[in-house]
């Protein structure tokens, strides 16, 4: 079978995307100042590319799969097939302008704005029925105004960076994730499609299992039913006798982390004890 040909942007996706793999069992490793990345899987091929150019080069057939923003892969249009949503790195597409302009004195003017997302940009602006001339930008997006452009469109997940050059929001044009994407061509193929779901199911474990914790206590018998009854689980609970007559129960749930602080004392006051809370790895269904 041919490798599996991946595509994993630089900068901070690169975290996060490694991260995965190795929480998915195909540990990463890259040497400073390469684009070659070793991953822990003999069918597993990467390169490092800029985030701009993963779907433009999915859609070329020159890779099978890759990481990037929907931000991204919407601003250079390529058509991909996307695989999952993996929620990292979420920011917004908003257009700003310096805090003391009028918006409406723009729509008045022919106005310049900065921008590494041409393409949103173009469409955002006609939408909005600006008379508009793009300047492209290569980063520091936010410098721009107000000497060289009236209005900028920009990523940001706080907003902060805008707000301590002196801009205000006016409008998100889009929110933005990171996305598991895979070419066409390589989904017509049977075992290359094959291998882009596994990912995907074990990205999906992985990522459930950040999200949950398992739980375990005792219950004596004669208060099992009424802990039972009130415990969440994704299926039902796992439960064993312990050891000795009338012992009692051995329990085991897995629940959301968020659940955890309202769950125990709960469990406290149905009669549990020796309640442990461990992080999982992996959760499939």
């Amino acid at each position: 079978m041919d490798m599996l040909r991946i595509l994993i942007p630089k900068g901070r996706i690169f975290d996060n995307v490694s991260t995965l793999f190795s929480d998915a069992g195909f540990p990463i490793s890259l040497a400073e100042r390469t684009y070659r990345p070793v991953i822990g899987a003999d069918w597993l091929d990467a390169k490092i590319m800029k985030p701009q150019n993963v779907g433009a080069l999915l859609e070329l057939g020159g890779h099978d799969a890759g990481f990037t923003g929907i931000d991204w892969l919407r601003e250079s249009g390529a058509c991909v097939e996307e695989i999952m949503d993996l929620g990292f790195d979420r920011v917004r597409i908003v257009a700003a302008i310096p805090a003391e302009r009028d918006l409406s004195g723009l729509k008045r003017k022919k106005i310049t704005v900065a921008t590494e997302y041409v393409r949103l940009a173009e469409q955002w602006l006609a939408k909005e029925g600006f008379d508009f001339r793009i300047l492209r930008t290569y980063g520091a997006t936010e410098v721009f105004p107000p000497d060289d452009a009236d209005m900028i469109i920009d990523n940001t997940s706080s907003g902060q960076t805008l707000r301590d050059n002196g801009l205000r929001i006016i409008d998100t044009l889009l929110e933005s994730s990171t996305r598991f994407v895979a070419s066409k061509a390589a989904l017509a193929d049977v075992e290359k499609r094959e291998r882009v779901e596994e990912l995907a199911m074990l990205f999906k474990a992985v990522l459930d299992g950040r999200e949950r914790v398992m739980l375990e206590m005792n219950v004596a018998e004669s208060l099992f039913d009424a802990l039972i009854d009130s415990l969440p689980s994704m299926r039902s609970p796992t439960i064993a006798p312990l050891y000795g007559d009338n012992a009692g129960f051995a329990v085991k749930i897995a629940v959301k982390k968020r659940e955890v602080p309202a769950i125990i004392p709960r469990l406290k006051k149905l009669g549990a004890t020796d309640i442990v809370e461990y992080d999982l790895r992996k959760v499939v269904p």
